[in-house]
């Protein structure tokens, strides 16, 4: 059974997020129908993580072994999916893989955008897909705040509880590295991205959350690095909304 590496993009808002669950359509869900009706048959796909419910993505990656009887190439692989797949998900790329890879464990890190429009008004285009914040607050401050997370760190203060971790976790299991953390300014738009080896459940959200209390001056950059030099400390409640968050890229060797 061939291996193959598809890459796809997609507006979050109308699902409950990546993952598979009951009762709820998830863009997962919506995939693996699209690719039972091409192959008459259920076919289970793995992707490089999940995306909470409202998040969109660039370029999320997802992997499938493919039946041989299914002769399709790469390409017509694409163009059946996405003649399948609602509007709001289209495949970008299709490519063969060796039978040994994986979308999530063949990973070697993750960039994420949030969007921040800080302008009297929020553009209708915009909607759900913008964190608006009318309100004062110092970008600078923000980018300096997002600086700060640059570096390995224990992040266990910024990873909300998915209600799965260990009991006893190892002592690197909330360790991550950010390598680039940058905020930029387009008009009445902040765009943040974050660059790193990977990130925990809502982790991103939390940063930018966070880091948007070091801009209205609610916190300092010295507080907001003792969250990460005291690890054990209660974990930050400010999570930004998934409306302006977006999964931009999947790096792999």
């Amino acid at each position: 059974m061939p291996r193959l590496l598809f890459t796809c993009a997609y507006d979050g808002q109308p699902y409950c997020g990546w993952q598979s669950q009951r009762g709820e359509e998830s863009v997962q869900d919506t995939i693996e129908a699209a690719m039972a009706r091409i192959l008459k048959a259920p076919l289970r796909i793995a992707a490089s993580g999940r995306t909470d419910a409202g998040v969109h993505a660039h370029a999320q990656c997802f992997h499938a072994d493919v039946p041989e009887a299914c002769r399709m190439s790469p390409q017509n692989w694409q163009a059946a999916l996405n003649a399948h797949l609602p509007a709001s998900i289209r495949i970008l790329e299709v490519r063969a893989v060796a039978d040994d890879f994986h979308a999530r464990f063949d990973a070697v890190g993750k960039e994420y955008e949030y969007l921040i429009c800080d302008g009297p008004v929020l553009s209708p285009f915009l909607h759900g897909r913008a964190w608006h914040l009318p309100h004062a607050f110092d970008a600078a401050a923000l980018a300096a705040a997002m600086q700060v997370y640059v570096g390995e760190h224990d992040f266990r203060r910024f990873a909300a509880n998915r209600g799965n971790e260990p009991e006893c976790p190892p002592a690197d299991f909330y360790l991550r590295t950010i390598y680039s953390a940058t905020v930029e300014r387009e008009a009445d738009m902040l765009r943040i991205r974050v660059h790193g080896n990977g990130f925990m459940y809502r982790m991103v959200r939390l940063l930018v959350g966070t880091a948007h209390q070091v801009a209205r001056g609610r916190m300092s950059c010295a507080q907001l690095a003792g969250m990460l030099t005291d690890p054990l400390g209660p974990k930050t409640r400010y999570c930004a909304p998934a409306d302006g968050l977006y999964l931009r890229r999947v790096f792999y060797q």
